[in-house]
């Protein structure tokens, strides 16, 4: 579709949806609700002709909240319009969760100046050059890469188109598969914690951003999982499609002393490395550089013996019993406090069991009932219980594994042998096949994927495990992104400024958004609106399974005319209060839009990636190829909400383990 074609559309749905409100309102008998549902209609009107999204919603919040004011006091309306647009401001701009959104922008910004992209996707690409349609599928991983650290959708679309597009262009792949792969992969950013549209449903439905990040996690890598596993499998039944890599693009030119032991004793690295061990006079290797590459080349090793290592900690670690022999449970002495009616349980009087200091003369003496409050007695040990006596085994339970006389620690089970075995076979495997030419693509990975992996996972995992909030998580992100930009020497005044100008601009376009969003939800609801709403779907007799249908249906829909922002902070407001009804967890209902959202980037006329993309886009590459392209995409997403829905511990495992 062209951009005529998308203008005519768009003017289309327009003149349907003021069709549908002409005609379906009641204009001689107008409620509060029907003036909600007129506000609804438009604002979308309004956003799709292109005003700013959060002024129109705040415009339309104050003037038809005035409507709603003047209808119970005329004299009073200004006053309680503008009471209403302070107190949804300041409560907006005193949500602490909304600090993480400039911080976690400003790490996307910087690491995307760090150049580490251009270098990781290279690095994947000669990794993969085996692997049928390895371009694109090297694209899908570096986006997923990249939108997990930035989480901003047009720079990694802008960035791929820049880097991607045209190496895949050259190699002779198709244009709709490239462009798809590219749009697609780059809007995993909305989806892939820490996104930026998660924080932005959680302050919106209430529900905690680290369980939503906990739970995005695995649909996040499903849906990833299933575009490289269509990529490969179209690659395989249609070569024409996605050409191998040419040989020339898989040269890597050795270091002179790699290249050396390359030559003149094997192409294998751990035999060179050995084999140049004998002296400087034979091959000229200084030592220094053959013991640095040999401990570059057994890094995996290394991280396979502490991986091993910590599962043998885990397989033999003894189980910690609470010691309770002797222990009696606390109480008045076994007493029971008996009812002084059938009804119910009383309290019991100050005179049998009141808190009574004991006369003088009687101190010496044990109260026979034992009201008061006394030293119990040490008792002999002779009549202390045997401990077998007091704490018996339940029955059918089974003893623990006795522990290893040498540490104190389990036997090693037989699964963590044969778990040894296979990782044992895989290390001979590699490095029977770890040449030189190999090793350089490594040292590539090392430089490129890891430290973003090491940034990664400092995020999300001081906030999956606890150990931070998502704001104190950002700050760490921040810094984090700053050191990544000073270790590549890219940073300097420039690149902090335009960061900081960048981060400021999206910043306050999504504060802004808050703000008018939540005057719009109290304009609706003081007109009724939402009441409506809820009548109307309550009317339907709706089976929970059918109003999930319904709910994301109408998400998708909406994802075609507008973007992920208005459809989170328009119509979110109206679908939570209906899931208590329903007894749908606000969490799963998140996880499901938010997969659903991945369309807003991706359909027609709206679609964002698609200009993203066009921007930087050779000429001769059209608006109807990206459409085309992105198609099989969007149906894998509905593939991906539909397995979601289908099997929920995918996103529901993750927040229940760690937070139960």
């Amino acid at each position: 579709m062209k951009a005529r074609g998308a203008l005519w559309f768009g003017l289309s749905l327009m003149a349907l949806i003021l069709a549908a409100t002409a005609i379906l309102t009641p204009w001689t008998d107008l409620s509060g609700g029907h003036l909600g549902l007129l506000m609804l209609s438009l604002v979308v009107v309004a956003i799709m002709l292109g005003f700013p999204t959060a002024f129109t919603l705040m415009g339309m919040g104050v003037f038809f909240a005035w409507l709603a004011y003047r209808d119970s006091d005329p004299d009073a309306a200004v006053q309680q319009t503008l009471d209403l647009m302070v107190q949804r401001a300041y409560s907006v701009m005193t949500n602490d969760v909304l600090i993480s959104i400039p911080l976690f922008v400003f790490m996307g910004y910087l690491v995307e100046r760090a150049n580490l992209i251009a270098k990781l996707f290279r690095a994947l690409e000669l990794s993969l050059a085996r692997l049928p349609g390895a371009l694109a599928v090297a694209a899908l991983i570096t986006c997923a890469v990249f939108a997990t650290a930035t989480g901003i959708v047009g720079a990694v679309v802008t960035l791929m188109g820049l880097l991607a597009f045209p190496a895949m262009l050259r190699s002779g792949y198709d244009i709709r598969m490239s462009a798809g792969a590219i749009t697609a992969g780059g809007c995993l950013g909305i989806l892939i914690p820490p996104s930026v549209m998660l924080i932005v449903y959680g302050a919106t439905a209430g529900v905690s951003v680290v369980q939503l990040y906990a739970g995005a996690f695995f649909p996040g890598l499903m849906l990833a999982g299933l575009y490289i596993v269509y990529v490969i499998l179209l690659a395989k039944l249609k070569p024409h499609l996605a050409p191998p890599l040419p040989m020339a693009e898989r040269h890597i030119d050795l270091p002179p002393a790699t290249d050396r032991l390359h030559q003149r004793v094997s192409h294998r690295v751990l035999p060179g490395l050995i084999g140049g061990l004998r002296g400087r006079r034979n091959l000229g290797v200084p030592a220094g550089e053959i013991l640095k590459q040999g401990f570059v080349a057994l890094l995996p090793a290394f991280a396979l013996a502490l991986f091993l290592g910590l599962a043998w900690h885990l397989a033999t670690k003894p189980a910690v019993v609470a010691e309770t022999a002797g222990l009696v449970e606390m109480g008045l002495g076994g007493a029971v406090f008996e009812s002084r009616d059938e009804g119910g349980l009383a309290e019991p009087s100050e005179e049998e069991f009141g808190l009574q200091e004991p006369p003088a003369e009687e101190a010496e003496a044990a109260p026979a009932d034992g009201a008061g409050v006394q030293e119990p007695p040490v008792p002999d040990a002779d009549d202390a219980p045997p401990a077998a006596e007091t704490v018996q085994e339940p029955p059918g339970a089974e003893a623990p594994a006795p522990a290893d006389d040498a540490g104190g620690r389990l036997p090693v089970p037989t699964w963590y042998w044969i778990l040894a075995g296979v990782c044992t076979a895989t290390a001979i495997g590699f490095y029977a096949v770890f040449t030189f030419v190999r090793l350089e693509v490594f040292k590539m990975l090392l430089a490129s994927f890891f430290p973003l992996a090491i940034l990664i996972l400092a995020v999300l995992g001081s906030i999956v495990f606890g150990l931070a909030t998502p704001t104190e998580a950002a700050a760490i992100g921040a810094l984090g992104g700053f050191l990544l930009a000073a270790a590549y020497r890219q940073l300097n005044f420039a690149v902090v400024k335009e960061s900081v100008f960048l981060t400021a601009k999206t910043s306050a376009m999504v504060c802004w958004l808050f703000v008018g969003s939540s005057i719009f939800s109290a304009a609706f609801a003081l007109l009724g609106g939402q009441a409506l709403v809820e009548r109307w779907v309550l009317s339907l007799d709706l089976t929970p399974v059918e109003f999930m249908l319904l709910a994301q249906f109408i998400i998708f829909i909406l994802g075609w005319p507008l973007e992920w922002t208005e459809i989170i902070v328009i119509f979110m407001p109206i679908f939570i209060p209906l899931l208590a009804h329903f007894h749908i967890d606000p969490l799963f209902f998140g996880l499901l839009v938010a997969l659903n959202l991945q369309t807003a980037f991706l359909s027609p006329p709206v679609a964002m990636a698609a200009f993203y993309l066009k921007g930087v886009a050779p000429p001769h590459v059209t608006l109807n190829q990206i459409f085309a392209g992105m198609i099989p995409f969007m149906g894998i997403q509905l593939i991906a909400l539909a397995l979601l829905y289908l099997f929920p511990q995918i996103g529901l495992w993750l927040p229940q383990t760690l937070y139960k």
